[in-house]
């Protein structure tokens, strides 16, 4: 069985940061030691290098299958391994949407041969598929969402359809995701604007459109239901610190029954960027103001808000242009996530043991996902390697999504991802892929 040593690497893991050597037999972490010897192991240098535990990414959309033009599970997946993200969780909203049962093994199987990381799929639900949603297996699957699909030709998403979430609450044990936004409050804030601005509504307005008021006013009426039930209840993206405030930050995580993640874009973008990035930059819910991306990276910091993820949502250039009503929502972000927050790292805005927790240890509890997300004993090894002063700028040629484009292009960024390890393989090295090796579907605890 294959052996490695990571020496003298600064080991970010549970709150600490120590200098470790780190011993992977095959596919797991056999000891983490000040100082481990062994003739018949690879010995990798990390001297003044930083060690993590792979991202857990629990909310990317991979577009595979049925919408390759924009990006397929391997071209992701790939990316990823550039940004450190050795796990994901795909959305159902593929072609045909994941609305079955078989639909959904036909993804994992997709995956087993295209993945270059590890993976789980989330079952959709819409109004027509209830049964068949609660037939999900907890233990195999990470959850029930709607996020990305239109509940009823209404195009409703499920947080405007309180009796149906009512019921569906009262049914399911399985951990249901939801994208929490008023729609009748956008669609009125549409026809203001059409009203003024025709079909070429400037694309600044977005955050006035899909308000901070749609935003609070869906999260609300989930978040009764689901106490109501005692539901076990996590909300994606949450761009407001009117929102962040509304989640317990007193009950150990382990214990919370319902819990709320922010994306990558939300902390660090601001309504000011629309004038220069314009539709790359459009996503749902929208990037808000100042307030609002300070408000929730103080609310990660003290724990209201449970993860970080990153809503990758590609589309082609052109899938991108055109008027406010042509131009889709979404960007990619899998690459760029964990540099971008390595840079708040640089401002002091957040520490090192911060992003790994809200990006690995939590999302692993929350999901209760099996031997990962940590860096301990007996776990996978799940690392990614890093250096903190390395400066690189994203430009055309280093993007590696499919749609080959960014909002992220022109940023000089100070940390590098150097080596990124999923299953004890390392799969990423300096620009180099091992694409031998695939990644595996991930299992979670029965109970939620």
């Amino acid at each position: 069985m294959k052996k490695k040593i990571i020496k003298n690497a600064e080991v970010v893991n549970e709150g600490t940061i120590k200098t470790c050597d780190v011993l992977i037999v095959g596919e797991r972490l056999e000891k983490i030691a000040i100082q481990i010897s062994d003739n018949q192991a690879e010995i990798i240098d990390a001297e003044g290098l930083f060690l993590l535990p792979g991202l857990i990414d629990d909310q990317v959309h991979f577009r595979d299958p049925g919408l390759t033009h924009k990006a397929t599970i391997y071209s992701e997946s790939r990316a990823a391994m550039a940004g450190g993200i050795t796990s994901f969780m795909d959305m159902p909203n593929t072609f045909p949407n994941t609305l079955t049962q078989q639909l959904l093994e036909e993804k994992y199987a997709l995956a087993s041969k295209n993945s270059l990381a590890n993976y789980s799929f989330f079952m959709g639900i819409n109004q027509d598929n209830l049964e068949e949603a609660l037939k999900t297996d907890n233990e195999n699957v990470c959850g029930i969402t709607d996020d990305g699909l239109y509940f009823s030709n209404d195009k409703g998403i499920l947080a405007n359809y309180p009796d149906y979430l009512d019921l569906l609450f009262s049914k399911t044990d399985t951990l249901v995701a939801l994208h929490s936004e008023d729609d009748s409050i956008i669609r009125n804030n549409t026809l203001k604007y059409r009203a003024i601005y025709g079909d070429n509504i400037p694309m600044d307005l977005h955050p006035k459109i899909r308000s901070e008021e749609a935003c609070l006013t869906a999260t609300k009426r989930v978040l009764e239901l689901a106490k109501k039930h005692n539901n076990r209840l996590h909300l994606f993206h949450i761009s407001t610190a009117s929102e962040a405030t509304l989640f317990d930050n007193k009950t150990p995580l382990r214990d919370k029954r319902i819990t709320a993640e922010a994306c990558v874009h939300h902390l660090w973008f601001t309504e000011k960027d629309y004038e220069l990035l314009g539709a790359n930059i459009k996503w749902n819910p929208s990037i808000k103001s100042q307030g609002d991306k300070d408000g929730l990276l103080k609310a990660l910091i003290e724990n209201h808000i449970d993860i970080i993820a990153t809503d990758h949502a590609p589309h082609t250039k052109e899938e991108k242009s055109g008027n406010y009503f042509k131009a889709m929502s979404g960007g990619p972000l899998v690459q760029h996530a964990l540099p971008a927050l390595l840079e708040l790292y640089h401002q002091e805005k957040i520490s090192l043991e911060k992003i790994v927790e809200k990006t690995s240890h939590n999302v692993a509890e929350i999901y209760r996902i099996k031997d990962r997300g940590y860096i301990r004993e007996g776990y996978y090894a799940d690392l990614v390697l890093i250096d903190l002063n390395n400066k690189w700028r994203v430009s055309p040629q280093n993007i590696l999504y499919k749609c080959g484009w960014s909002p992220f292009e022109n940023q000089t960024f100070k940390s590098r991802i150097l080596k990124t390890f999923v299953n004890g393989n390392m799969i990423f090295d300096n620009g180099n892929f091992n694409e031998n090796k695939h990644g595996m579907r991930l299992r979670f605890s029965k109970n939620r």
